[in-house]
């Protein structure tokens, strides 16, 4: 990612920071309606607590940025740990998808093209590294 990038994805995040939970719960929703199979993945029904979880994540994520060996390890650890969950390949199409629309809903017209493809690029990479870290061929390797 260019610097521009990481300053549009960081910047955006924290336009959502004061509604952040609201902003996560509204995910959840959208990502329960497009992919209902995904809700069987979380043990507990207190969505709330799973979205304060999802926010902070991100916003470690987004901090490590500009460190991609330590970013890479992050996502290597939440990859090895959502196979736990039974999360499949498929799922994380689910998820950018449902990431995106939440952004696009919750930013407006703040949620510019331009804007749209760094979170579109960043969520790619995330995707891949975790993907890669949670296939069993990798974790024996």
């Amino acid at each position: 990612m260019t610097p521009q990038d990481i300053a549009l994805v960081r910047s955006s995040f924290a336009q959502l920071h004061r509604r952040k939970i609201e902003t996560a719960c509204l995910f959840y929703e959208r990502l329960f309606t497009t992919a209902p199979s995904t809700r069987a993945l979380f043990k507990t029904d207190d969505i709330q607590a799973q979205a304060a979880k999802l926010m902070e994540t991100l916003m470690v994520a987004l901090a490590m940025l500009n460190d991609p060996g330590g970013l890479n390890v992050l996502l290597a650890r939440l990859g090895e740990r959502h196979r736990t969950y039974g999360v499949r390949p498929e799922h994380y199409e689910a998820v950018g998808s449902a990431l995106l629309w939440t952004l696009e809903t919750s930013l407006g017209a703040d949620f510019t093209t331009q804007t749209r493809a760094a979170w579109t690029e960043l969520y790619g990479q995330m995707a891949k590294t975790m993907l890669a870290a949670e296939t069993p061929s990798r974790r024996s390797a």
